[in-house]
């Protein structure tokens, strides 16, 4: 690997560590709660506040926009933690109906756009191979936050607090990686490791196949010259299934043994 390369696949790794980092650990909560699909409507919101503000003339990276991102996902989430509390049963149908609405208006705001259609792909597959350290500063500082939050006070963030942890952790990833790559980071490393009874060993293990998709998914994205967040999916996708067939039998084995 030449230097040029590094100089892509460093930053994009980067960004995926970012997003691995708060994501498996919301990842096996999620699963544990039944609301697989709550990462896709909040990114699809967050990204619909993107849309608004790049709408309404909104520097693409300046603060605005951000703020309307961020905005957009509480909402979301505060409207999600209510629907929780008073329609559990339904929760999952109302977390894809958000999902459909927002993407449904997001399409309307780009339809006079010109420019619509890219605006829309690098939404949703995202643009990993472009990121640079201006947007890796701020998603680390947020990151760290967001890790530290969840791991000291996870036990007092069972009502709106998860809601709205989860809100900022999906706002920044759905800018770094798009929603397609967000949504793969949360659910197959908590997927492929949900059986693995000790939590501690379920996080490194999750980490793991996580980083390990991302890293082939960037190598192989660089050498056949096609589009990284579609790659990167799959390679997640395989990794998570081949550590639950092959790995994770024998750790459960041996936890167990002990």
């Amino acid at each position: 690997m030449n230097a040029s390369e590094l100089s892509i696949i460093v930053p994009a790794l980067l960004a995926s560590l970012l997003v691995l980092s708060t994501h498996v650990p919301l990842g096996t909560e999620v699963l544990r709660r039944g609301i697989i699909f709550i990462d896709l409507a909040i990114a699809q919101v967050a990204g619909l506040g993107v849309i608004a503000a790049d709408t309404m003339g909104w520097e693409a990276e300046g603060w605005m926009v951000q703020i309307a991102a961020v905005s957009a996902a509480l909402v979301a989430a505060f409207i999600l933690h209510l629907t929780d509390r008073r329609f559990p049963e339904i929760q999952e149908a109302l977390i894809g109906v958000a999902f459909v609405l927002a993407a449904t208006v997001g399409i309307l705001l780009l339809a006079g756009n010109p420019h619509g259609g890219e605006h829309l792909k690098e939404l949703l597959v995202g643009q990993i191979l472009w990121v640079n350290p201006d947007q890796l500063w701020p998603a680390a500082i947020v990151s760290a936050l967001i890790i530290t939050a969840w791991y000291w006070m996870r036990d007092h963030l069972q009502g709106f607090g998860f809601y709205a942890i989860f809100a900022f952790a999906v706002t920044v990833s759905v800018q770094l990686v798009g929603i397609y790559m967000v949504f793969a980071c949360l659910i197959m490393p908590a997927l492929a490791t949900r059986r693995i009874a000790r939590r501690g060993i379920r996080m490194l293990s999750g980490y793991a196949v996580g980083l390990v998709g991302c890293l082939l998914g960037l190598v192989l994205t660089l050498r056949a010259d096609m589009p990284a967040g579609a790659v990167i999916v799959l390679c997640l996708a395989l990794t998570a299934l081949l550590f639950a067939w092959l790995i994770e039998p024998v750790i459960r084995r041996r936890t167990v043994l002990r």
